[in-house]
């Protein structure tokens, strides 16, 4: 496993992760932001702003792309520019640490540790933000995959029960306003939820408090999958969210959210996900419940994910 300094899509300063199953690249010029995540020789799952790359110094936020550490609830607060170098530590091989120091008015820290895994394209991030600032203040940790164009994501669906053993919810989804569940990309099936990225179409967005654990995004060239947790009794942003999803015309976005909190000043917020990615033959045939588990689950099994 090596750690390089390399220049990625104009960005002069950035780091290299790589072993033989996986490849990041982590800007230092802005963010944290880390741009690429692919197999060797392979194509990046995730998605970058073609007009926004390579640029820093910017008055206002960007989206650039990439996978970045948001504050939530969704405020003015979120949107403070990532647009100034990062410092950053190494840790170890494969692991280094990025920090976005607080800044007035918000003075809002935030922190984003990288580590790959030797001999595996399994990621490891540890999100955490720490109020800087002298007066308490409430906030969850927020975590942004921007996938790239023309995959379709996986969402698993709790067990179904049945009536009248099973008398109570188990499962919650947050439509936003501008969410049409007759809109096409979506499907709403007994095992999955599944969401299709495609171009030339408004934006749609849901949340779920989310206890399965993993979302997968399938590409077709790549499979990448995330892990997550979530905390019983925890408050979650967005009535009771651990994780979100939003596409547009342009790219898919795969989120997750830790708890939230009232922090101190000096207090924090932290939550972890892990990546993972295999390379695919290709997009599933069907997104039919039983052809869509007969897909899926030899992949998940083979990255040790049930």
């Amino acid at each position: 496993m090596n750690s390089e300094p390399v220049n990625f899509r104009g960005w002069k300063n950035c780091l290299r992760l790589a072993n033989p199953a996986a490849e990041l690249i982590v800007t230092t010029d802005v963010g944290p932001r880390i741009m690429s995540y692919a197999v060797p020789g392979g194509t990046n799952v995730l998605h970058v702003e073609e007009a926004e790359a390579g640029g820093s110094g910017e008055a206002e936020w960007l989206v650039r792309g990439g996978h970045r550490l948001w504050v939530a609830p969704e405020s003015e607060r979120t949107y403070v520019p990532d647009n100034a170098p990062v410092p950053f530590e190494h840790l170890g091989p494969g692991s280094i640490r990025l920090t976005n120091p607080a800044t007035a008015p918000w003075w809002v820290e935030k922190e984003l540790t990288i580590t790959l895994k030797p001999g595996s394209s399994a990621v490891e991030l540890a999100h955490r933000i720490t109020n800087r600032g002298p007066a308490p203040t409430q906030l969850a940790s927020w975590a942004l995959s921007v996938m790239r164009p023309g995959g379709l994501e996986i969402i698993p669906q709790p067990p179904m029960g049945e009536h009248p053993r099973d008398l109570l919810p188990n499962r919650l989804i947050v439509p936003w306003a501008y969410t049409d569940f007759t809109d096409p990309r979506w499907r709403l099936g007994r095992q999955f939820i599944t969401l299709q990225q495609r171009a030339g179409v408004k934006p749609t967005k849901v949340g779920l408090f989310h206890r399965e654990g993993w979302v997968a995004y399938a590409l077709p060239d790549a499979l990448f999958v995330k892990t997550f947790g979530f905390e019983e009794g925890a408050t979650y942003p967005d009535f009771g969210c651990n994780f979100e999803t939003f596409t547009n015309s342009e790219m898919l976005e795969i989120e997750s959210l830790g708890p939230l909190r009232s922090l101190a000043p000096g207090e924090s917020v932290a939550h972890a996900e892990t990546w993972h990615l295999l390379p695919s033959t290709g997009l599933p045939g069907s997104v039919e419940d039983d052809a869509l588990s007969a897909w899926i689950a030899p992949q998940l099994a083979h990255l040790g994910i049930s």
